[in-house]
């Protein structure tokens, strides 16, 4: 029977943070081809690019199938980190035919076909090469929404994964005035399909009514694929309008934990996958028991742009961090340490 973790030592966790989110009216640092213009980049003539660091080697691919010795049966989708491996374990961590913190889904909550809702899948992307660390998945404004977007993922020197999202609404077709953005990671067959991250569980929207404990390390669990299956912030007390019949129960299947800081992580067959985000970009943390298949969960975020204003530039930059998960108060201290400089990250 798989056991779950045990929860680390009160001093690895941080203090309550209650401030506010606080937005700039200004657009942000440019930090992908989609800000900083032509530059020096390339387009690729591959649908894909190996970038290795460290014990740390990724495949970042396009939504185009793929067939060959690198990637054998990649499936048309699924673009984002196709392979990602260590050298303490050479096998995928994803599902060998999708990816990892793969760009899924543009919606605004009206239900939609799936040609809409899955656009990121199927308009046409551009592998731009930057170095041989650092690579941007670029694409022009889609069919029905008008979103262009680039997304750039660059191996650290440490071996850490930062991907960065840069978007601009070309046109005023997001009927609830957000823009709702979805990643998903496919994991292969972990030893646990749970999730863990720093909360409190169990308490609902009764958040000013009680009086709350230091938060501790929660372990997510969903039964099944759309139930309880996002968690949010503390802060988080937006009410997206929504359809009724929106067919993404994912998206707005809320739980009633509520995470501390936005972080979390999942173990693969010894290893860590902790996923960390920035305060200021207010994501959702969200999980499935079977996203990628029977025994696949799927450990993916959302990140939502209220209030949006056409040909404006907005970002959202987050890092993952895998490596084997014992000694785990070391594990999560490197999550801490990278956690303390996204918030550096304007």
């Amino acid at each position: 029977m798989k056991q779950p973790l045990k929860k680390p030592t009160a001093v690895l966790l941080f203090l309550v943070i209650s401030l506010p989110v606080v937005t700039s009216a200004k657009e942000p640092t440019p930090r992908t081809s989609l800000s900083q213009g032509k530059g020096n980049w390339t387009k690729s003539t591959s649908a894909y690019a190996v970038l290795k660091r460290q014990d740390v080697e990724m495949t970042v691919v396009t939504n185009q199938a793929v067939d060959d010795e690198q990637l054998p049966g990649h499936r048309a989708g699924y673009s984002g980190i196709a392979q990602l491996r260590h050298s303490q374990r050479q096998a995928n961590l994803f599902v060998p035919s999708y990816a990892g913190i793969n760009y899924e889904h543009i919606h605004d909550g009206t239900t939609q076909s799936r040609d809409v809702l899955f656009e990121p899948r199927r308009a046409p992307m551009e592998l731009r090469l930057i170095n041989k660390h650092c690579v941007d998945l670029y694409q022009p404004p889609t069919p029905y929404f008008q979103l262009e977007s680039c997304l750039r993922y660059e191996l650290l020197p440490e071996g850490v994964v930062q991907m960065t999202l840069e978007c601009i609404a070309r046109k005023d077709t997001f009927s609830n005035g957000y823009i709702g953005l979805f990643w998903a990671s496919y994991i292969h067959q972990p030893e646990s399909l749970d999730i863990h991250f720093p909360g409190w569980p169990n308490i609902g929207s009764q958040i000013k009514e009680i009086k709350l404990p230091p938060p501790i390390i929660i372990r997510g669990v969903t039964s099944g694929h759309g139930l309880k299956a996002t968690h949010r912030s503390l802060q988080d007390r937006r009410q997206l309008k929504h359809d009724e019949d929106f067919p993404l129960s994912l998206v707005f299947g809320n739980s009633d934990h509520r995470y501390s800081h936005p972080w979390y992580y999942g173990v693969s067959n010894g290893m860590g996958f902790a996923q960390i985000f920035r305060r200021s970009d207010n994501i959702r943390i969200t999980q499935s028991p079977s996203g990628g298949g029977q025994g696949n969960p799927a450990w993916d975020f959302q990140f939502i742009v209220e209030n949006y204003q056409v040909d404006k530039r907005y970002q959202m930059i987050m890092r993952a961090v895998y490596q084997p998960i014992k000694p785990q108060a070391k594990f999560l201290e490197v999550v801490r340490s990278h956690y303390q400089v996204l918030q550096t990250l304007k």
